[in-house]
């Protein structure tokens, strides 16, 4: 899955729309390495988002297509 497609489904980032400019921003890591929007997810890798002063830091648990505002926090873990 795509990064900014992961990062809308699992609600770390709010639409698409921001999460493809964040990513183009360089806001956004993958396993240490600034990711562009097109950067295929899997089941392992780290997710760094910079938000302004904050760091996000997300481990990625499950990949899927899609989910409901319940188990959406189920796909990963907060480091």
């Amino acid at each position: 899955m795509r990064l900014d497609k992961y990062l809308k489904v699992s609600r770390l980032v709010k639409r698409r729309t921001v999460a493809n400019e964040l990513c183009d921003a360089k806001h956004v890591s993958v396993n240490g390495k600034v990711a562009r929007a097109s950067l295929e997810i899997k089941t392992g890798d780290v997710i760094e988002i910079q938000y302004g002063a904050s760091l996000t830091r997300a481990r990625v648990l499950e990949v899927r297509e899609n989910a409901t505002k319940d188990n959406a926090s189920q796909m990963y873990e907060l480091i």
